[in-house]
């Protein structure tokens, strides 16, 4: 299957690989998560889709890949912050939940890379999550583009063979 989308390895925008302006965003000390995420998110999203939602230190964005919406939440910069990406493919229940959770954990297992399969609020989602201690812009990217990418890949086979 082909695909103008980006290969979860590598993002690229017109001029600049996404290494080239990550590594333009990491400055002397550290890195700017914020900055880093929405540069990711400007390079993947859809028809100007981003929205972000912002507390005192707590980020929540959300922006349209393909025929999914992708979650991306930043609850800090400190290292015991977590660094979250989600997206739902699918409703639950189904007409087949023990087929669908037999099916998620091989693909789990196969397909899913730094990412996995879980439910939350009631929804089948693709996932990643984890502390900000150590996040390197490349991971940032790496992640957002994973789980984008699986769970658009996924969502409408997932649902046409169990919703």
């Amino acid at each position: 299957m082909t695909s103008d989308r980006p290969d979860p390895a590598t993002v690229v925008s017109d001029s600049m690989s996404s290494e080239e302006i990550l590594e333009e965003l990491v400055e002397g000390t550290g890195i700017n998560h914020v900055e880093v995420i929405e540069t990711v998110i400007a390079s993947l999203q859809q028809d100007e889709s981003a929205m972000v939602s912002h507390t005192q230190n707590s980020y929540l964005w959300k922006f349209k890949y393909g025929s999914v919406e992708v979650f991306v939440q930043l609850t800090g910069q400190t290292d015991e912050d977590t660094f979250k990406v989600w997206s739902a493919v699918l409703k639950l229940p189904t007409k087949n939940d023990a087929g669908l959770m037999r099916r998620l954990l091989e693909m789990n297992w196969s397909d899913t890379f730094e990412a996995s399969f879980g439910i939350f609020d009631e929804q089948i989602v693709v996932l990643s999550t984890r502390t900000v201690a150590e996040l390197s812009a490349g991971e940032v990217s790496r992640l957002i583009t994973v789980v984008a990418t699986i769970a658009d890949d996924n969502d409408e086979a997932l649902q046409q063979e169990f919703a």
